[in-house]
């Protein structure tokens, strides 16, 4: 099958592109994407089973319109969109975050836990390579899937570790690069209900934190704090809705998902411009914003 790339804007020359991420709300240049034709409801994390509980059925024209507008929200804001095939017997492929990670030193290809999520990781390096998008390496010990990751500003990578999707062995074999070069690592440990660290974490600039205060502990907040990073509280309630889940497209316009309005207030008095999407296909699924975008170059401050 001939591979299919395109983009919501010009597409630089695939050598010219080189993977670069030294911080989470640095300038997005250029993101990885995926079409969501095969989204479906994978039951392996507490959302998406209340989601199925109470009904819940995907509809594929609506996800596809939500995505949409996500893709071209992003080019409007000067954003390249690279859009990865989607694949057969790939249910949450749409979820791009997990598969891969930009760090400064290129692209790493990670080792999820789930079976299916493995042969994300091989078709996206495969594909990026006949792009000119080179993996620098990939994580073979433990496992580790990209909602997990933070690499929060130059200098400080913060990683989630639940034991079932991303464990310590996973988390270091990733860092590992990172502590070569001098960075802090911070690992948070914490229950797999919550899936990823990103459903309860997210960098909005290099000082200032959506978090769920309620369930991160309380050594990690205090820690996290003593590196300069102020987090504002979300609720349980909003977390569980993916309201942590955002994107920082610069470190100042937040994209996060419709319908989280005490979170979205609470991130406007802070000085932060956001843009509420409607993606409730996927946070049905256990995903928001963060999850669907793999960023793949940031500008550095």
């Amino acid at each position: 099958m001939k591979l299919d790339f395109s983009t919501s804007s010009s597409l630089m020359e695939p050598a010219s592109l080189h993977a670069s991420v030294f911080g989470e709300t640095d300038r997005l240049t250029d993101v990885l994407l995926c079409e969501p034709s095969q989204l479906e409801p994978v039951p392996c994390c507490s959302v998406t089973r209340e989601s199925l509980r109470n009904g819940f059925d995907v509809s594929a024209a609506e996800a596809r319109r939500q995505h949409g507008v996500l893709r071209d929200t992003l080019a409007a804001y000067g954003v390249r969109c690279h859009t990865l095939p989607p694949q057969p017997e790939c249910p949450d492929q749409c979820f791009t975050r997990d598969a891969a990670v930009s760090t400064p030193w290129g692209l790493v290809g990670l080792n999820p836990a789930m079976p299916h999520c493995l042969r994300e990781v091989d078709h996206l390096v495969d594909s990026l390579a006949l792009r000119g998008i080179a993996t620098s390496r990939r994580v073979t010990t433990g496992t580790i899937e990209g909602g997990d990751i933070c690499i929060a500003r130059k200098g400080l990578l913060i990683l989630g570790t639940s034991g079932e999707r991303t464990t310590l062995e996973g988390a270091d074999a990733f860092a590992s690069p990172f502590r070569e070069n001098g960075w802090d690592v911070l690992v948070h440990a914490f229950d797999p209900h919550f899936l990823h660290l990103d459903t309860m974490f997210c960098m909005l600039d290099p000082h200032h934190a959506l978090g769920c205060v309620e369930v991160l502990d309380d050594d990690f907040l205090k820690t996290v704090s003593s590196f300069g990073i102020k987090v504002l509280p979300v609720s349980y309630k909003d977390s569980r809705r993916l309201g942590c889940n955002i994107l920082s497209l610069d470190g100042r316009t937040i994209l996060m998902g419709s319908g989280q309005e005490a979170t979205a207030e609470r991130t406007r008095e802070a000085g932060f411009e956001v843009i509420e999407l409607e993606i409730s296909q996927f946070t049905a699924c256990g995903g928001g914003i963060h999850c669907l975008t793999m960023p793949l170059r940031r500008q550095r401050r």
